[in-house]
């Protein structure tokens, strides 16, 4: 047996087998609670757990399930729906896209229709939108509370300027507030477009444009015959001179922007609308549209030549002619038919 090295170890265990006062403090930390270290959540079962407490806090429930991933966003942007009175159930997602998505809903009775459509648009970090400083030239930031952002409002100024997150946020609200209020104005004039219902922080409720099966395809995936596309062109061509009458440039139209049911047409998705005459690109967005329009119904069997009509329509509006300029490459980045991993089942924005 090897030697020990310390012959007063022994005495040392006996005293602290035997000593009153050791005993005691040992006792004593024998009936503290020990303290167990949790395992880190994941961020999904963290997502997951908020959801499931926005679902009691909110004091509703959904039909539709969403992925973990949108459920708490979806949840916060669609519950001032509920408490307007406006909708009672969430029935499904009818269109995904980078920038927004749609889901069906079903509206409230007092409203007089039976289904209302909720565009959701994703939280900062889920969304792309792209070259966006083109169209927010010479617009003014518009705040939730009503009417615009004044230059003598220095710290939020300041947020916007620095991209902080509170100006990401009050750029993000002002982006969302355009498309409401633009949609407001057109279809008080009479414009084909959806009726908006109701606008929140991050969600604007409107006209659902289908039935309870099927929602409304967009036009590029409709084919028409001779007589219908030259009837459906009028009324896209009429409902462009209206938003030119009212100084707007839809921004971003095109066969993806229109939608079909029924034998009528619906213009949809307007948070890149500018004003005719103060965006320095509003010549070249305008051409940008007309050349998507009549390419699409030039397919369909219409005679009709953009720059002819562009010709005609600035003249009519702006009261000057201008030579048509070479579209800037950055227009052509926001192309609607590049890069769309979107599900085009209903593109009400997005």
């Amino acid at each position: 047996m090897p030697q020990n090295s310390d012959p007063f170890e022994k005495y040392d265990r006996y005293e602290r087998d035997l000593d009153p006062a050791l005993l005691d403090r040992q006792a004593h930390r024998a009936r503290k609670v020990r303290v167990r270290h949790r395992v880190k959540r994941t961020q999904r079962e963290i997502v997951q757990e908020m959801a499931d407490a926005t679902t009691l806090e909110a004091g509703f429930d959904i039909t539709y399930k969403p992925a973990r991933h949108e459920a708490v966003w979806l949840r916060q942007s669609i519950e001032p729906f509920f408490s307007q009175g406006l909708v009672t159930d969430v029935l499904a997602q009818i269109k995904g896209g980078k920038e927004a998505s749609v889901y069906l809903c079903q509206a409230n009775a007092a409203t007089g229709t039976e289904l209302l459509a909720a565009k959701v648009y994703r939280p900062r970090q889920f969304r792309n939108l792209r070259n966006d400083k083109i169209y927010r030239q010479g617009r003014e930031v518009l705040l939730a509370s009503g009417g615009t952002l004044k230059k003598n409002r220095h710290r939020e100024m300041r947020a916007i300027g620095k991209k902080s997150a509170f100006g990401l946020q009050l750029r993000h609200s002002s982006w969302l507030l355009y498309e409401y209020q633009t949609l407001e104005t057109l279809f008080k004039a009479g414009a084909a477009v959806p009726r908006p219902w109701s606008a929140a922080g991050n969600a604007i409720l409107m006209d659902y444009i289908g039935d309870r099966h099927q929602p409304a395809p967009t036009m590029n995936h409709v084919r028409l015959d001779a007589a219908e596309a030259r009837r459906l062109y009028r009324v896209v061509r009429d409902n462009i001179e209206l938003m030119l009458e009212h100084d707007m440039v839809h921004g971003d139209l095109s066969s993806y922007n229109l939608l079909y049911w029924q034998g009528e047409v619906t213009l949809i998705d307007f948070p890149q609308v500018i004003n005719l005459f103060v965006n320095r690109q509003a010549h070249a967005i305008l051409q940008r549209d007309l050349s998507r329009i009549c390419e699409y119904f030039g397919q369909q069997g219409v005679v009709c030549d953009h720059q002819t009509l562009m010709g005609e329509l600035w003249q009519r509006y702006t009261g000057t002619t201008q030579t048509l300029l070479e579209l800037p490459e950055e227009l052509f980045a926001a192309d609607p038919n590049e890069d769309r991993d979107d599900v085009d089942l209903y593109a009400v924005g997005g």
